[in-house]
């Protein structure tokens, strides 16, 4: 995998976590399909890539709004998706160039992991790739008011960081994420959907 990388330093690097340092987005697919199945729904392989970066319950409310998925309670539903999810976690692979990147950088320049997952799926999402130590801070959806596209979380990375947003820069799989990191005023690394994940 190429990765467009500014050739400067950058004061504090911010990384996603899902489909960015892990290839996990196979697996949250597999974890989608089975709970919106539980509701007499479906959720296409192009509608999940396209929801990349939403936090679970946002996901939910807009299968729920927009194609009629019989949730009632959105936040237990969220849980029990994770839950799935955490069960295939033993299968989750580390998308090497970007994970390159962090072991380069790690004691060096303070490092972050901004997404939109929960901190429990997050943490051990990070300990299954034994990575987790990298990061100096892990902001996730419990963590920030407005998810991504909007530039919360990544401001709340720098802040923990203690880095002016003009000197971080972010890797990012998901279009939202892309613009997250515009608004934050931040410089973005996309990182390609691997070639093991489906489509």
């Amino acid at each position: 995998m190429k990765l467009a990388i500014p050739d400067r330093e950058f004061d504090g690097y911010i990384f996603d976590c899902d489909g960015t340092l892990a290839d996990s987005m196979p697996l949250h697919f597999r974890a989608w399909t089975r709970i919106v199945a539980e509701f007499g729904g479906s959720f296409s392989e192009a509608q999940f890539y396209q929801t990349g970066g939403k936090p679970t319950e946002k996901i939910l409310e807009m299968l729920r709004d927009e194609h009629g998925l019989r949730v009632d309670d959105v936040k237990t539903v969220a849980q029990r998706k994770e839950e799935y999810f955490l069960e295939l976690i033993h299968e989750v692979k580390p998308i090497d160039a970007v994970v390159q990147i962090a072991r380069r950088w790690s004691g060096i320049k303070p490092l972050a992991v901004a997404s939109g997952g929960f901190h429990r799926q997050i943490e051990l999402t990070l300990d299954a790739l034994g990575i987790r130590s990298l990061f100096s801070a892990i902001v996730c959806v419990e963590d920030y008011a407005r998810g991504k596209p909007f530039p919360d979380p990544f401001l709340e990375a720098a802040r923990r960081l203690n880095v002016a947003p003009a000197e971080c820069v972010v890797f990012e799989d998901s279009m939202l994420g892309v613009q997250a990191a515009a608004s934050a005023g931040m410089q973005c690394v996309f990182v390609p959907r691997t070639s093991t994940s489906p489509g």
